[in-house]
Protein backbone atom coordinates (compact mmCIF):
# COMPACT_ATOMS: atom_id res chain seq x y z
CA UNK A 1 0.00 0.00 0.00
CA UNK A 2 1.55 3.43 -0.90
CA UNK A 3 1.50 6.51 1.11
CA UNK A 4 0.08 9.79 1.50
CA UNK A 5 3.07 12.72 0.61
CA UNK A 6 2.55 16.53 1.18
CA UNK A 7 3.27 17.05 -2.78
CA UNK A 8 1.64 14.05 -5.02
CA UNK A 9 -0.91 12.35 -4.33
CA UNK A 10 -0.79 8.57 -4.33
CA UNK A 11 -2.38 5.34 -5.54
CA UNK A 12 -2.93 1.98 -4.40
CA UNK A 13 -3.57 -0.78 -7.16
CA UNK A 14 -6.83 -2.65 -6.16
CA UNK A 15 -7.74 -5.30 -8.56
CA UNK A 16 -8.25 -3.68 -12.07
CA UNK A 17 -8.23 -0.13 -10.35
CA UNK A 18 -6.48 2.59 -8.91
CA UNK A 19 -7.40 3.68 -5.45
CA UNK A 20 -6.18 7.56 -4.24
CA UNK A 21 -4.36 7.30 -1.18
CA UNK A 22 -6.68 9.80 1.10
CA UNK A 23 -6.34 10.77 4.92
CA UNK A 24 -8.27 13.33 6.75
CA UNK A 25 -6.09 15.38 8.60
CA UNK A 26 -6.29 15.11 12.19
CA UNK A 27 -8.92 17.17 13.70
CA UNK A 28 -8.11 19.43 17.09
CA UNK A 29 -10.11 17.00 20.14
CA UNK A 30 -12.14 20.09 21.36
CA UNK A 31 -16.10 20.00 21.27
CA UNK A 32 -18.31 22.12 19.06
CA UNK A 33 -20.98 23.78 21.15
CA UNK A 34 -24.06 25.18 20.15
CA UNK A 35 -23.18 28.00 17.83
CA UNK A 36 -20.39 26.09 16.20
CA UNK A 37 -23.33 23.47 15.25
CA UNK A 38 -25.60 26.18 14.46
CA UNK A 39 -23.21 27.65 11.83
CA UNK A 40 -22.66 24.06 10.53
CA UNK A 41 -26.30 23.60 9.75
CA UNK A 42 -26.55 27.10 8.55
CA UNK A 43 -23.67 26.43 5.72
CA UNK A 44 -25.12 22.43 4.88
CA UNK A 45 -28.53 24.16 4.47
CA UNK A 46 -27.52 27.73 2.88
CA UNK A 47 -24.51 27.29 1.51
CA UNK A 48 -24.15 23.39 0.36
CA UNK A 49 -21.35 24.39 -2.03
CA UNK A 50 -19.22 26.49 0.59
CA UNK A 51 -19.88 23.82 3.39
CA UNK A 52 -18.43 21.08 0.90
CA UNK A 53 -15.57 22.65 0.12
CA UNK A 54 -14.38 23.33 3.51
CA UNK A 55 -15.48 19.58 4.58
CA UNK A 56 -13.14 18.56 1.73
CA UNK A 57 -10.46 20.53 2.62
CA UNK A 58 -9.80 20.33 6.11
CA UNK A 59 -11.45 24.08 7.13
CA UNK A 60 -14.95 23.35 8.32
CA UNK A 61 -14.17 22.45 11.62
CA UNK A 62 -11.66 24.45 12.22
CA UNK A 63 -14.28 27.37 10.77
CA UNK A 64 -16.84 26.02 12.67
CA UNK A 65 -14.42 25.93 16.73
CA UNK A 66 -13.60 29.35 15.45
CA UNK A 67 -17.01 30.69 15.22
CA UNK A 68 -18.17 28.95 18.27
CA UNK A 69 -15.32 30.46 20.30
CA UNK A 70 -16.23 33.86 19.00
CA UNK A 71 -19.37 33.39 20.52
CA UNK A 72 -19.12 32.56 23.81
CA UNK A 73 -16.42 35.25 24.20
CA UNK A 74 -19.21 37.67 23.03
CA UNK A 75 -21.26 36.30 25.59
CA UNK A 76 -19.31 36.48 28.38
CA UNK A 77 -18.17 40.33 27.70
CA UNK A 78 -21.71 41.22 26.18
CA UNK A 79 -23.74 40.26 29.15
CA UNK A 80 -22.30 41.54 32.12
CA UNK A 81 -21.79 45.26 30.22
CA UNK A 82 -25.46 45.07 29.12
CA UNK A 83 -26.58 44.09 32.59
CA UNK A 84 -24.94 46.74 34.37
CA UNK A 85 -25.85 49.68 31.50
CA UNK A 86 -29.35 48.33 32.02
CA UNK A 87 -29.00 48.49 35.83
CA UNK A 88 -29.47 44.75 36.35
CA UNK A 89 -27.38 44.18 39.64
CA UNK A 90 -26.86 42.03 42.55
CA UNK A 91 -29.00 44.33 44.65
CA UNK A 92 -31.55 43.94 42.56
CA UNK A 93 -30.94 39.93 42.17
CA UNK A 94 -31.47 40.44 46.50
CA UNK A 95 -34.48 42.57 46.31
CA UNK A 96 -36.38 40.95 43.68
CA UNK A 97 -35.37 37.78 42.03
CA UNK A 98 -37.94 37.64 39.39
CA UNK A 99 -37.18 41.11 38.10
CA UNK A 100 -33.36 39.90 38.42
CA UNK A 101 -34.24 36.97 35.96
CA UNK A 102 -36.34 38.59 33.37
CA UNK A 103 -34.02 41.33 32.62
CA UNK A 104 -30.94 39.28 32.43
CA UNK A 105 -33.07 36.68 29.57
CA UNK A 106 -33.90 39.71 28.09
CA UNK A 107 -30.12 40.63 27.85
CA UNK A 108 -28.82 37.18 26.83
CA UNK A 109 -31.70 36.68 24.00
CA UNK A 110 -30.53 40.14 22.88
CA UNK A 111 -26.89 39.03 22.98
CA UNK A 112 -27.91 35.70 21.35
CA UNK A 113 -29.78 37.47 18.65
CA UNK A 114 -26.22 39.84 17.48
CA UNK A 115 -24.40 36.76 17.54
CA UNK A 116 -26.76 34.67 15.10
CA UNK A 117 -26.83 37.55 12.91
CA UNK A 118 -23.09 38.96 12.97
CA UNK A 119 -21.19 35.25 13.09
CA UNK A 120 -23.64 32.34 12.26
CA UNK A 121 -26.06 34.05 9.62
CA UNK A 122 -23.48 35.56 7.63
Amino acid sequence: MNNQSNDTLTYTEVGDYYIPDLAMDVQPDKEIGIYGRMRERYLKEHHPGRYSYMLLYGTLYPHLLEIDEAAQRYLDTMIPRMAATAGVTEELKASDQMVWVGRMNAIHAQVEEIIRKDLIYC
